[in-house]
């Protein structure tokens, strides 16, 4: 006994359609009569707009059924579709590679944006934007440190000597700043046990304040 397994039949263009309706295309390639073939293609248009509704959802979501006909056909089918049959040439060229970033980074803890703010902050004019900028840049250096690294504490002079550097000595610090501390900058998670004692307390305290409430006016307060 044979057995008919997949890897063994022809490989399907659109196999969301399913392999009935490219063994419906394959039957219509050997209709001679013409007009019977035709209908038979208006046929399995129908059954293939059926099988995919999402379809209709899109523009002109008949043309982009007589594509999805030729494509499965292999655009060997001789039948007059109202569309111009798509283009084989665009379907088979491959998509253009994204271009990608292989330049490496000193400080990988910082990532991309912070050496950009800090090359836009060291080309503005001294002033207040200036140093409100620095600021701003520092405490994202001291939360990116922490983030990456892992650790509860760093020291704020490593973040301004980091600037320094990847700023080429073009920005500084500015006079009396202080950076925002660890706790507002990474919010702990909270625990599961909390959530539950703190709901159980809400519960309570809604229920205390229910039964006081009855009493009151039980007795006409």
């Amino acid at each position: 006994m044979s057995f008919d397994y997949n890897t063994q039949r022809k490989k399907m263009s659109l196999p969301e359609y399913g392999r009935n309706v490219l063994k419906m295309i394959e039957h219509i390639k050997t209709i001679r009569d013409p007009e019977e073939r035709n209908q038979a293609a208006r046929t399995v248009i129908q059954i293939m707009g059926n099988l995919n509704p999402n379809l209709k959802e899109v523009t002109d979501f008949r043309h982009k059924l007589w594509d999805h006909l030729m494509i499965i056909a292999d655009f060997d089918l001789d039948v007059d579709s109202p569309y111009p049959p798509p283009d084989r040439t665009k379907l088979d060229a491959k998509p253009n590679k994204v271009p990608y970033h292989n330049g490496n980074i000193s400080y990988a803890h910082y990532g991309r944006i912070v050496p950009a703010l800090i090359d836009a902050a060291a080309a503005m004019e001294e002033g207040e934007e200036k140093e409100y900028l620095t600021g701003l840049i520092l405490n994202q250096m001291k939360k990116d440190y922490i983030t990456w690294n892992n650790k509860g504490q760093v020291n704020d002079e490593l973040i301004i000597r980091d600037l320094e550097l990847m700023s080429g000595n073009r920005l500084k610090a500015p006079e009396n700043f202080r950076m925002v501390e660890i706790k507002e900058l990474v919010t702990p998670p909270k625990s599961k046990s909390q959530g539950r004692y703190q709901g159980r307390s809400q519960d309570k305290y809604q229920g205390r304040s229910n039964k006081q409430g009855k009493k009151k006016h039980k007795n006409g307060y």
